[in-house]
């Protein structure tokens, strides 16, 4: 493959699946995405990473391909899991549409929005969408919910571009937020405070909540309720780093580079 393409016309799908606590399930479902029609791996896709979350039964693969080919990758993807998830029998804290929950689209380098979404069609494209979520210490759903109502974008002193519910989670409440980007063509590649960051996508300029101001003013809010954080986790990348986690693994070859991106990133 001429290595002039690659890195030019990458999508990533993070697709999500209502299953996590059988292993075996979540990887078979992550390993269809890799199959060519003969059972051979596909060049030109990696599976970047899996992450999996016991209480919400939820699993999230970051399959990354060139656009061409993600579409089929990712309804082999679906198709495995459709055979395997028995929503009868499903239970978790987080609420799904079926087995395969949701199916965004977003574009990495060398396509926009508009050639994902041909892609997609009746599933979905758009700028990059980060899941970040922050753990609080206490037990207390209201003050939970109370602080996602807090940093929502919909709410009046939110954030720009976060949606946020709270769950119970380990014995404490996570606060799970979808960080979307958003084109800014004003913003800088970061601002003094940190609270936005920046990326471009065929020349165009994207921005997006920084995850460690986001923990900052979780952890504010918290506070009027006298209670602290725990920690935050980023599920999978931040645009930046899923960008040269698929041009790295694609052209190496790793279509399992969830099994190495600790060794190679971490």
């Amino acid at each position: 493959m001429p290595p002039s393409r690659l890195g030019l016309r990458l999508a990533a799908c993070l697709l999500n699946i209502s299953e996590a606590r059988r292993k075996y399930v979540v990887e078979n479902i992550a390993k269809a995405a890799l199959l060519e029609e003969n059972g051979q791996n596909h060049p030109e896709v990696s599976v970047l990473n899996i992450f999996s979350d016991q209480d919400y039964n939820r699993s999230v693969i970051t399959i990354a391909a060139s656009i061409d080919i993600l579409g089929s990758s990712v309804l082999a993807a679906c198709g495995e899991a459709f055979r395997s998830i028995n929503m009868g029998a499903q239970d978790g804290i987080h609420p799904c549409l079926g087995a395969v929950d949701l199916i965004p689209i977003y574009p990495l380098s060398g396509i926009g929005v508009e050639e994902c979404g041909s892609v997609a069609r009746s599933v979905g494209a758009s700028p990059y969408v980060m899941n970040c979520n922050v753990t609080i210490d206490s037990r207390d759903l209201t003050a939970g919910k109370e602080i996602a109502s807090g940093i929502r974008g919909s709410s009046a002193n939110g954030l720009k571009g976060v949606q946020a519910m709270a769950f119970p989670h380990d014995g404490n409440i996570e606060i799970a937020c979808n960080v979307e980007s958003f084109e800014d063509q004003e913003a800088g590649e970061t601002t003094e405070d940190f609270q936005y960051l920046a990326y471009h996508v065929l020349g165009n300029r994207f921005s997006y909540m920084s995850p460690p101001y986001i923990e900052a003013q979780i952890k504010k809010l918290a506070s009027d309720w006298g209670i602290a954080t725990i920690g935050g986790a980023l599920v999978g990348f931040t645009p930046q780093e899923c960008k040269s986690c698929a041009e790295y693994a694609i052209k190496g070859g790793i279509g399992e580079f969830w099994k190495k991106r600790g060794g190679v990133f971490m």
